[in-house]
């Protein structure tokens, strides 16, 4: 009789530590989100790489990302696309934000709030804000980790209003999966050697020496090798245009650096593109940007009321509209990646 309470008494401590293990390894959308707060306030900063994967043109594109954060304020992420040689980076110091185009041998300052303006899907800190600041967020724990779907804070963009974000345990970013109103997945970052607290050189956040070593790295050709290679750039036209919007006319303009083509697109939302050679710089210049700075996800540009620039493998693009929305603006400006038609 002894043994069996024996036996009772041991089987029944047992299943009590089973369940109080359960119990402590569970963990509560309270709970991680509690600890993504404190994570955030508690680190000095972070290195981190991912790939992103973009589906907004007819075909995917993929970019290397590489993220540097130093808290509070400065920000270093290097944007590249092996493919199409387009290697941008986005510089966040005390003097402002730039954006870097070593193939111009050009930076262009803002002076903006970037990056908490909006949603930034690469941004680890960004993620974590969006978390905690929708009240609606969903929350689902998996073996591997936490899995939130939140609203996205694009300003500007309500053709992507939500992301899937997903933790590992020990609550580093693992990918996001930025969604359509369908939900289909129109950006995919997937993150990998994420360094928490790491340490920094005195130049790193330094626009000029970041300048000089992309170029470097590069082996960037000399100012008339580049425009030689650019001048008889191919012409692409937008995918994506407001219903009843049509080309009504398109001029070629030469230039002493290549050409200008200058399309009209008349209707209800009518709108001018215009396309040109860009020009590279001899020396390393910087230039102040109106407006503010935004993800084209192939390219950074720089969106007023009614303009959008940026600048793509050779060639400058500007968008000018009184009739477009901002958000109609970046629609189209995010098209004008696909089949040249002509």
């Amino acid at each position: 009789m002894k043994e069996l309470r024996k036996i009772w008494l041991l089987l029944a401590v047992s299943i009590v530590s089973v369940l109080i293990l359960a119990g402590c390894g569970t963990k509560s959308q309270e709970d991680v989100t509690g600890a993504l707060k404190e994570k955030v306030s508690e680190m000095t900063g972070y290195k981190a790489n991912a790939k992103m994967t973009l589906q907004t043109g007819a075909e995917p594109q993929v970019y290397e990302v590489e993220i540097w954060h130093k808290k509070p304020t400065f920000y270093r992420v290097n944007l590249k696309n092996s493919d199409k040689d387009q290697n941008q980076m986005i510089i966040r110091n005390d003097e402002g934000v730039f954006v870097l185009t070593p193939a111009l041998n050009k930076s262009f300052r803002f002076q903006s709030d970037w990056p908490k303006n909006s949603s930034q899907a690469y941004l680890y800190e960004s993620l974590v804000n969006d978390i905690i600041n929708d009240p609606e967020a969903t929350f689902t724990a998996t073996e591997d980790g936490y899995v939130f779907e939140t609203k996205t804070n694009y300003q500007n963009n309500k053709l992507l209003p939500m992301q899937e974000i997903t933790l590992g345990k020990d609550y580093t970013p693992v990918s996001v999966k930025v969604l359509d109103p369908d939900r289909r997945v129109l950006v995919l970052v997937e993150f990998s050697d994420v360094e928490f607290n790491s340490k920094f050189d005195d130049d790193s956040f330094n626009v000029e020496k970041n300048m000089t070593s992309m170029r470097l790295d590069e082996e960037l050709p000399t100012m008339g090798a580049v425009n030689e290679e650019s001048k008889s750039f191919s012409v692409f036209y937008p995918e994506d245009t407001p219903a009843g919007t049509e080309l009504k006319d398109e001029q070629e303009i030469a230039t002493e650096t290549g050409k200008r083509v200058i399309m009209t697109y008349e209707g209800d939302k009518s709108f001018t593109l215009v396309q040109e050679t860009a020009y590279v710089a001899p020396v390393s210049t910087v230039s102040f940007m109106s407006g503010e700075p935004v993800d084209l996800g192939f390219t950074v540009g720089a969106l007023t009321e009614n303009t959008i620039t940026w600048t793509l493998n050779g060639v400058d693009y500007m968008l000018a509209s009184n009739d477009l929305s901002k958000d109609e603006m970046l629609m189209v400006a995010r098209s004008v990646q696909g089949q040249v038609i002509k």
